[in-house]
């Protein structure tokens, strides 16, 4: 290896331990490296310029693991910029709020931090703080004059408190004069999210505070979701608000049409005495519009199969799609995977995704490249980075099983169970012999009733 190779290599090294000891929270061993690392710009800006691929420096690091002795040496001692962003826009703040780190949080607010800088996607600590039910957070970002009704891609801190089921949330952000009808980009509004989440205690203080029953996203009101969702008690509570029955969706579709063809009798019998008679339905009865929806339920799953089968099979992308790679480029994107792999072994799992990455610069077509980027990131707890990389792993190779292993994991650690087993589920139909496919599939399933039970349980408690 050349001198300045290996130079190179060592600073590289260095820089990715003092990353992790950032987010491990060993002040000695950072203190040690930043000395090392200071390439004579003065300390606190060659300690600023140090970032990751996804352009996270130190504090980000430290702010999302609530390491906070060393969050006060970045901030007090190197005079690190406390509202710095990452390449999604993300600042220590909203790391911090995201993982619940409260008194991580606080402190970086006391110290300058501004809840009010919004990622990329517009959400900010308070968004984060609404949606994972931090009511301490919440309290505080409020009594410091967040505006309640910031608007984020996913809609205000409400919205995502009522879309998470969060009943404490809802209820403090209401009594700081949140808009209850305030509306996103797709024209959903904090009742819609509370319906969509399945949760009575939210939708019950919505109401209250004067949301509107009747509205329309997506071409569905209220009652339709909830008809479709199955709630008895979520029903009731929207005909009580005066909820209209008879609306139809951009289907036509009355919520009974919907009830009916998910075949729930509960919601049908509910809905049957306030919805006018259909004139498709010649038999106006609970199990003459029961049968007449399962039929023509039915009809349409057969058109949908017919289509599937005529369609022609897009199982990869075209080769014109992908960017030639030269034999060079492999060469060096394999050197880099070596070192990625290397690294991974290592459990130094910040060197690994360095390496990949470098790796996918020189061979994006490389499918799993990707696959061991998504891997390192779930070992790194970036579930939302993870499952990007799986994604384009199975964009690349739509008939390997690991993809779809790949993205059901990190479907898995942002708890969505449902969409995790899907993801399983795909990966044993091309290959159902493999074992860890099925147990994962289940684990899935498993975790994902375990889960809404417990949310039940909390919500029953809370009643």
């Amino acid at each position: 290896m050349a001198p300045d190779a290996s130079v190179a290599l060592a600073v590289r090294k260095k820089v990715q331990n003092f990353l992790n000891a950032a987010q491990t929270g060993n002040l000695d061993l950072l203190k040690k490296l930043a000395q090392q690392l200071d390439d004579g710009k003065g300390l606190s800006q060659t300690i600023a310029d140090i970032k990751d691929a996804n352009k996270r420096g130190a504090l980000h690091f430290a702010a999302r693991e609530g390491q906070i002795e060393v969050c006060k040496y970045l901030v007090e001692e190197l005079k690190v910029d406390v509202n710095t962003k990452d390449e999604d826009g993300d600042t220590p703040l909203t790391h911090a709020a995201r993982q619940r780190h409260t008194a991580t949080a606080k402190y970086l607010i006391d110290c300058g931090a501004d809840p009010s800088i919004p990622s990329e996607l517009g959400t900010t600590a308070l968004h984060h703080a609404a949606g994972i039910g931090d009511i301490e957070l919440l309290k505080f970002l409020l009594n410091k004059g967040v505006n309640v009704d910031l608007q984020s891609d996913a809609g205000t801190p409400l919205v995502w408190a009522a879309g998470h089921a969060q009943q404490d949330s809802v209820k403090l952000l209401l009594e700081h004069n949140a808009d209850p009808n305030v509306k996103n980009d797709d024209d959903v509004t904090p009742l819609i999210s509370a319906v969509a989440a399945g949760s009575l205690p939210c939708l019950e203080l919505l109401i209250k505070a004067g949301a509107e029953v009747n509205v329309t996203a997506g071409g569905a009101t209220p009652l339709h979701i909830a008809a479709d969702g199955g709630s008895p008690e979520i029903i009731n509570c929207l005909l009580q608000a005066g909820a209209d029955p008879n609306a139809a969706d951009e289907d036509g579709m009355k919520p009974i049409h919907v009830a009916a063809a998910r075949g729930n009798r509960a919601i049908v019998e509910i809905l049957f005495p306030v919805t006018s008679p259909l004139a498709d339905v010649t038999d106006w009865s609970i199990d003459g519009i029961l049968r007449h929806m399962q039929h023509e339920t039915g009809k349409n799953k057969e058109d949908e199969v017919w289509k599937e089968t005529k369609k022609p099979k897009d199982i990869a992308p075209s080769k014109q799609d992908l960017p030639e790679v030269t034999a060079e480029a492999k060469e060096k994107a394999a050197e880099a995977k070596a070192r990625g792999d290397d690294a991974f072994r290592r459990k130094d799992f910040m060197t690994a995704v360095d390496a990949y990455t470098q790796a996918i610069d020189f061979d994006p077509t490389d499918a799993t490249l990707f696959s061991n980027r998504s891997l390192c990131w779930i070992r790194l707890g970036q579930a939302e980075h993870a499952l990007v990389d799986a994604k384009e792993c199975k964009a690349l190779r739509p008939d390997w099983p690991k993809a779809y292993y790949r993205e059901g994991a990190a479907l898995r650690l942002l708890q969505k169970f449902e969409e995790a087993a899907n993801a399983f589920y795909e990966g044993v139909t091309l290959n159902p012999e493999n074992m860890e496919l099925v147990a994962a599939f289940r684990e899935a399933v498993e975790a994902g009733r375990k889960f809404h039970g417990t949310q039940q349980q909390q919500e029953e408690e809370k009643s």
